[in-house]
């Protein structure tokens, strides 16, 4: 009796030991496993946290208007030579390129349609311009256009429809608009493109990162040179 009894017993501890060595197992396999949902569940909300980083900056422009839109009137055909448009990068953005092998520059009016009216010629970054006429006078020497439609004669309007951009508050020299400078964006029109009265003008600056700034307006009566947009 006593030998069957301890004969049991040590059967009893054999199966405790081998139940304990399962358990630990499976303790064991339970945590790789849940160590990978975990690590697979912060690599996803990184993914996550990534996608939504970049669609924030792609549907906000990295370009603002800095002030009032203004048109340069022709008063005796009532018709605008040109529209200035004041830049800046937006609040908190980046520093933005305007370069024309980077940027297009769209412009639609009631009767025409442009895709792309910047060319290399009319990025102006070797100094700053205090008015307008002076800046767009570079242009001209520069060959983005033909002639100054600033000085508000008929005769002035240039050959093509143009977009020339120029800085009157600036850091340095390259056509890159960072946080504190001031850019300018002017187009000048040829002369059958010129908006006159009640039409709508609309240009669109895009960028190579986030969305196209764009800004509308209607013409009011053209009464004085400067007229104001809005």
């Amino acid at each position: 009796m006593n030998s069957t009894t301890r004969s049991r017993k040590t059967r009893r501890g054999v199966i405790g030991i081998e139940s304990a060595i399962v358990m630990i197992a499976f303790v064991i396999v339970a945590a790789a496993l849940a160590f990978v949902v975990l690590n697979m569940g912060f690599s996803t909300t990184q993914k996550a946290k990534t996608a939504i980083s970049s669609s924030v900056t792609e549907s906000s422009s990295a370009l603002e208007i800095a002030g009032k839109v203004t048109g340069i009137g022709y008063v005796s055909g009532s018709v605008l030579n040109a529209t200035v448009i004041p830049l800046k990068v937006a609040g908190g953005g980046d520093a933005v390129s305007l370069d024309p092998a980077l940027a297009d520059i769209k412009y639609y009016s009631n009767t025409v349609r442009y895709d792309n009216i910047y060319k290399s010629a009319c990025v102006l970054t070797s100094t700053t311009y205090t008015t307008v006429s002076s800046a767009v006078s570079a242009a001209v020497t520069a060959g983005c256009v033909t002639q100054n439609p600033t000085n508000g004669t008929t005769a002035s309007a240039p050959s093509t429809t143009q977009a020339i951009v120029y800085w009157d508050v600036s850091k340095n020299t390259n056509s890159i608009l960072d946080q504190g400078e001031h850019a300018n964006l002017v187009i000048a029109y040829k002369s059958a493109d010129r908006p006159a009265q009640l039409d709508n003008i609309k240009a669109e600056v895009v960028l190579p990162t986030g969305s196209a700034l764009t800004v509308e307006r209607q013409v009011p009566a053209v009464t004085t040179q400067i007229v104001d947009l809005g």
